[in-house]
């Protein structure tokens, strides 16, 4: 058994080992155990019957030699272990009791005055051999959604050489920059962008969107998606551990292994029970020797105290919750880095949205366009097309998307500029036209007709210029994303405060914040001036929850109490952010919050469980209402430290990622 990492118990160690083998030692034992039983003669006189023959005691004897080696090698093994390391936790209190019954009834088989409970050390080492059985089961259970990750990528991908032959490669030859071929219904085999070709993509697995998504050339495409109908080609751009599911991952593998405060309180709890059930059994040897009673009732009242204080049950309320949550929380697309964090958004008071890309959709429309006499609306579309064709600006995108819905031919330009902070220019038919802000006009002094004069809360206006006329206006604006309105009221519903941060102008913050029934906003903020937006509502005691892309917002997301990188696509490692959202979706962001605190309110009920269990349960281990005719034998303490784990396990298996309540 692997005890190098004591710091995440050594429960997590137990789970590790193959359950095959607890599995096999459990049915072993428990063959053993009948016929154990069968010759007890305190069994024997419960259950009416009478079983005796020459030399009896010694086949019992051998068996339960069997039963102490074969079935408790893994307690045995565990505690020396232990003790090696000098970290006393779970193992060595079931290593002590079981040897501590076995050596005392080796000793009055070999003539000690008493009675020998063999069958006390065998029903326990069964008991004990099925707990974990069960905890193990368990665990794997909470943690198959990272084998699922990793199973969905697929083993040979199809390489399109430069002759344009294809064959078949296996995953680990896939390099940057190859150009592989997705066919109709399979994986894709790598993170890459659509080179050639067009098809519908599932990437619910991924990402949570349930939703098939249509991918066009240019778009970039993650690895492990599933193909719909279509059949394209893709330019690889991270490959093996570079790739967005690796790093996914990585990432939860990290979140499972970094343990939280939460997690460090159970540890300490964990290590204390241990001294306090080791402390208290000798006491309790001592106690009962000393008012008299038998050397085997002062034994078996020690082995109970140390069977039923096994800290199990506490070890695993943590570890348990973090596995089920962090694999959850992967399947949805919410990547946790930093789980005290996670753990604390119920402490959230105030949560800051990024506008573009997370409320709104991120991508401008053309809403209204405005022309100068003789020109249609077509003519201004086509001569600002013509100009914006080889832009990747925002606004470019959107003239290009209006150009196309109308079916607008866009003319040849040339002599392509980019005017920064101000608009492009090119050459369309020998002629220069301009697609400019009203910021260009103001500078070049050029009045704006009254026909051009657009207003609109929340709209971008450019203007068309050719040959430094003025012939027409475009007024663009970024639409909400229809999420947006309910995640705001689902988190004001929860008592949290929704404030939005731009570096928009005032009127169109104004007009998106009152829309969306925003608690306030923040305006024509640069990037080095959103921390201090943050510092300003920590300053009026507010508990923020800053989301942004993870790189701009880089500064802001570390000062706010739980940064969270959102729209991050294949970029999952926001280096800034507690928690990585993969979509831009706001809605996201309330399952986050809502599921941080039902994953702390499981790990607290598992502690209450765990420690309250062990409060009631010592003392009457050690038998202080023993005059009342209320003990605790030790194969009973067992079945209740069992029940106690059991419980715990379920109640972690239990954890559901919250379902955002509309309206």
């Amino acid at each position: 058994m692997d005890h190098e990492h004591h710091e995440h118990h050594d429960h997590n160690d137990h789970h590790r080992m193959m359950i095959s083998d607890f599995q096999k030692r459990f049915f072993v034992t428990l063959a053993l155990t009948v016929p154990v039983l069968i010759m007890d003669t305190f069994v024997q006189s419960v259950l009416g019957f009478s079983v005796s023959f020459p030399g009896m005691n010694y086949v019992v004897f051998a068996i339960a030699t069997v039963i102490y080696i074969y079935g408790g090698w893994p307690f045995l093994s565990g505690l020396i272990n232990e003790i090696r390391a000098k970290l006393p936790g779970m193992m060595t209190l079931i290593g002590l009791a079981i040897s501590v019954a076995y050596l005392y009834s080796v000793a009055v088989t070999a003539g000690l005055d008493g009675v020998p409970f063999y069958w006390e050390l065998a029903t326990l080492i069964v008991i004990m051999l099925a707990g974990h059985w069960i905890e193990m089961a368990s665990v794997l259970g909470a943690s198959s959604a990272l084998e699922k990750l990793a199973a969905l990528m697929p083993d040979t991908a199809h390489r399109v050489s430069i002759d344009g032959s294809v064959e078949d490669i296996p995953l680990s030859a896939v390099a940057n920059g190859d150009i592989l071929l997705v066919k109709p219904g399979e994986k894709v085999p790598s993170d890459g962008i659509l080179a050639e070709g067009s098809g519908t993509v599932d990437e619910s697995m991924l990402t949570g969107e349930s939703r098939p998504v249509r991918k066009k050339t240019g778009d970039r495409l993650i690895g492990g998606a599933v193909n719909g109908v279509g059949s394209f080609r893709i330019s690889v751009s991270a490959s093996g551990e570079e790739s967005y599911l690796s790093q996914v991952i990585k990432l939860v593998r990290e979140a499972q292994a970094v343990k939280s405060r939460t997690q460090a309180l159970s540890d300490k709890a964990a290590f204390w029970l241990t001294i306090v059930a080791v402390t208290v059994g000798i006491s309790t040897l001592v106690a009962w020797l000393i008012a008299g009673r038998g050397l085997q009732f002062s034994i078996t009242r020690m082995a109970t105290v140390m069977i039923i204080t096994c800290p199990h049950a506490l070890g695993l309320a943590i570890p348990l919750v973090v596995s089920v949550s962090t694999a959850k929380s992967a399947q949805k697309g919410l990547l946790i880095r930093n789980r005290t964090a996670f753990e604390n958004a119920r402490k959230i008071t105030t949560v800051i949205f990024d506008k573009t890309g997370t409320l709104t959709v991120g991508s401008f429309e053309a809403r209204t366009i405005l022309p100068v006499t003789p020109f249609s609306e077509n003519d201004i579309l086509s001569m600002a097309a013509g100009v914006e064709a080889s832009s990747e600006h925002p606004i470019a995108e959107g003239i290009m998307k209006a150009a196309k819905n109308r079916k607008i031919e866009v003319p040849a330009s040339s002599e392509f500029e980019a005017l920064p902070g101000k608009g492009a220019k090119a050459d369309i038919d020998g002629t220069t036209v301009m697609v400019v802000s009203p910021g260009w006009l103001e500078s070049e002094r050029v009045d704006i007709p009254k026909e051009l004069i657009l207003t609109g809360a929340g709209m971008t206006v450019v203007y068309v210029v050719k040959e430094r006329n003025l012939v027409g206006a475009i007024g663009l604006s970024d639409a909400l994303r229809p999420e947006s309105r309910d995640a705001i009221r689902t988190l004001q519903k929860k008592g949290i405060k929704c404030w939005m941060l731009t570096g928009d102008n005032k009127e169109t913050a104004q007009s998106v914040a009152e829309e969306l029934g925003m608690d306030g906003w923040f305006a024509e903020v640069l990037p080095h001036q959103k921390k201090e937006k943050v510092e300003e509502l920590q300053r009026n005691g507010e508990y923020i929850a800053m989301t942004g892309d993870g790189v701009n917002d880089s500064p802001a997301l570390a000062q706010a109490q739980v940064g969270i990188a959102v729209g991050s696509g294949t970029d999952v490692a926001a280096a800034s952010a507690d928690i990585i959202l993969v979509n831009s979706n706001p809605q996201d962001i309330v399952s986050l919050v809502l599921f941080g605190a039902a994953t702390y309110r499981k790990m607290i009920q598992n502690l209450i469980w765990a420690t309250g269990y062990n409060v009631l349960a010592i003392p009457l281990a050690a038998g202080v209402l023993y005059n009342y005719g209320v003990v605790l034998s030790p194969e009973i303490g067992a079945v209740l430290m069992t029940i106690s784990t059991v419980v715990v396990a379920i109640n972690a298996r239990l954890l559901r990622m919250p379902k955002m309540k509309i309206g």
